[in-house]
């Protein structure tokens, strides 16, 4: 089914489908009469003969420079083409998408003044699959992500690269086997084009969406290090939580207590007999880094549901048929929260290092051999694991340094102070690509120190380690570890660990095969449940 634009400001969960899974769009009948009515408005503008901004003068810097009627579609091909400036390697499909969706939504709201046929291509674009070829560099998140959104519009305009299909091309044959006609702009519509926050945006989303998952997923590692570390269960109790009420908080510590529920493991070592008055802190605090990583997302979600809500650009047709200038395109609000994001993308992994290298150290996991290995001295077992771990969490630290703290000037001062959004973005996902990888050498690790133990795993828990060993083998002689490595991070990122322990609950977040299998593995539990 088509995601629909025009008639309610569009969802987190529509923008994963469209960008991530090729979902259909289409434009409302609504937005269609709004787009036709503001551009009667800019036509209007465009006969008349005083100058106004976007429509008949230069941009940035050139604001004053009157532009002649016969020069205007030359403007706005110019204006494309300069500022389709990016470098270096290209981004990822799923962002150019994205913030192709993100720009055709503000679009249709009827408060850019662009042309309905304009509109239609880039709905057209989306459906045939035609994705542009957008630098990594080249936006400084103010005006908006004009670097990136210039390759789109170009694009459009028949000209540049684009992927098609998986092949790469230029845009006029791209668009010629889509059966599409490039757009000839007309006044204001390459303003309308390139002043949005919709690149970084984009990426926010998508953040999101993956940390729908890796959240839950840093409480499922969490609760396997608890039980095979001989931990205990008690902290994550509800009344404790109930004593500092973070939501996030309460949540990782009752799906870490619903994991751990069970356990012949955990109850093996309640009693007077076990003398440890206290986990480590990386055991017993996992709700509370865990919790501020998700309150972190839930305050990035209410920000880019605001986005989504906006009409972005520079000026704007108002409703009663004002043009004016504004400062909207900045994208200090999203480049804010990519930033905190990685910060608490860092916390939650170096929290899960710290879990491993436990398993690894004899002196600190009670009774385990070192490094888990085989035959110590002669097998290493995972002790390099950690140091991949650690290398990836020096990484993540590095990436939590603040973007959005920087700025430099640009458009001869015009653009004096500038939000580097675009840039807090690309950081963040490489920082959510290197959690999903920590995570996954730690449930790893701790499902090899849980088949080390005498007593069974609990029912998650087991079902997790027994999944696993589908795709990665358990102890023995040392092999090749990055396999391991890498099948554990396809069964852990791609979402098998939450299905086997039961913890898939974002299924918007997911492609429709994942979630088939979530709807086979309940129907398996409802079975098991039905025959007990």
């Amino acid at each position: 089914m088509a995601v629909v634009i025009g008639d309610a400001p569009l969802t987190r969960h529509q923008v994963v489908q469209v960008a991530r899974f090729d979902a259909p769009v289409a434009l409302s009948p609504v937005a269609l009469e709004r787009i036709d009515a503001a551009r009667e408005v800019i036509d209007g503008l465009a006969a008349d003969a005083s100058p106004h901004y976007g429509i008949s003068t230069g941009f940035g810097a050139l604001a004053n420079t009157s532009i002649a009627p016969a020069d205007r579609t030359r403007l706005q091909q110019s204006l494309i083409r300069s500022h389709a400036a990016s470098s270096g390697e290209a981004v990822e499909r799923e962002v150019v998408r994205g913030l192709m969706l993100l720009r055709l939504q503000t679009l249709a709201t009827g408060r850019t003044g662009i042309r309905r046929a304009t509109a239609e291509l880039y709905a057209a674009m989306l459906n045939a699959g035609v994705a542009p070829v957008v630098g990594e560099y080249g936006s400084l998140g103010c005006s908006g992500d004009l670097a990136p959104l210039s390759h789109v519009a170009l694009a459009a305009m028949g000209e540049g690269v684009v992927e098609l299909r998986g092949e790469l091309m230029d845009a006029s044959t791209a668009l010629e086997r889509a059966g599409l006609t490039p757009v000839v702009l007309a006044e204001k519509e390459g303003l309308a084009l390139v002043n949005g926050t919709d690149g970084m945006l984009a990426m926010l989303c998508l953040a999101l969406a993956d940390l729908d998952k890796l959240l839950d997923t840093a409480d499922l590692a969490a609760a396997m290090s608890v039980e095979g570390l001989l931990g205990t269960d008690a902290p994550f109790a509800a009344e404790l939580m109930a004593l500092r009420p973070h939501p996030g908080q309460a949540e990782s510590a009752a799906n870490i207590a619903a994991l751990l529920a069970g356990s012949p493991i955990v109850a093996s070592h309640k009693g007077p007999e076990d003398t440890r008055v206290q986990d480590a802190y990386s055991l017993r605090c996992a709700p509370q880094v865990h919790g501020t990583a998700r309150d972190t997302a839930a305050h990035a979600a209410r920000v880019a549901e605001i986005e989504l809500a906006s009409a972005i650009d520079n000026p704007v047709v108002l409703p009663d048929g004002r043009v004016v200038s504004n400062g909207n395109f900045h994208g200090a609000p999203v480049a804010a929260v990519l930033d905190f994001l990685a910060i608490s993308i860092a916390d939650v992994a170096s929290m899960s290092e710290r879990r491993s290298d436990r398993f690894l150290d004899p002196a600190r996991s009670y009774g385990l051999p070192p490094f888990l290995a085989h035959d110590p001295g002669v097998d290493s077992g995972l002790m390099i694991a950690q140091y991949t771990q650690a290398g990836i969490v020096s990484e993540l630290k590095r990436l939590a340094t603040p973007a959005s703290v920087d700025s430099i000037p640009s458009s001869a001062m015009q653009e004096d102070h500038v939000s580097m959004g675009w840039g807090a973005a690309r950081k963040l996902r490489r920082a959510v690509d290197g959690l999903g990888r920590v995570l996954a050498i730690e449930v790893m690790t701790a499902a090899r120190g849980i088949e080390l133990r005498d007593d069974p795993a609990g029912p998650r828990t087991g079902a997790v380690v027994e999944g696993l060993r589908r795709e990665v083998p358990g102890i023995g002689p040392d092999r090749f570890l990055a396999r391991d490595i890498e099948a554990s991070v396809a069964f852990t990122v791609g979402g098998g660990a939450l299905i086997a322990a039961g913890l898939l609950r974002h299924a918007e977040s997911w492609s429709p095969a994942a979630d088939a299998a979530a709807d086979a593995a309940d129907t398996a539990a409802d079975d098991t449940d039905t025959r007990t």
